[in-house]
């Protein structure tokens, strides 16, 4: 099956969703989840998710704690704040307006021309 990379502008919608229902996980957790839940269509590289968590950390939208995976390995465990559901709302509101717009324009009547 063919992934994709997750779109522009959605990757901190699809962690805190991701958080906000699992609660507390890891960072390959977070990845694992959006892969498996987007029926392998979605993946997260290590290269974006870790730099979109310390910028989450840094606007106060995730806290971390060091904790022990199931494997016994040390890991940081990431939990939305308070302020990471306030701006999980924002995030689905924003991406509902944009894929609402961008539906309305792929399905006017106009045919749509192919190579």
């Amino acid at each position: 099956m063919h992934r994709d990379q997750i779109p522009p502008g959605t990757l901190y919608l699809l962690i805190l969703t991701t958080l906000a229902r699992d609660h507390e996980l890891h960072g390959f957790e977070i990845a694992r989840s959006i892969q498996s839940i987007s029926e392998d269509v979605l993946t997260v590289e290590e290269g974006s998710l870790y730099p979109a968590l310390q910028r989450m950390l840094a606007r106060g939208w995730v806290r971390a704690t060091w904790g022990t995976t199931a494997e016994n390995r040390r890991a940081r465990y990431y939990r939305l704040t308070r302020a990471g559901r306030k701006q999980l709302t924002a995030e689905v509101s924003q991406f509902q307006r944009v894929f609402a717009a961008i539906t309305r324009v792929i399905e006017t009547d106009e045919p749509v021309e192919t190579a």
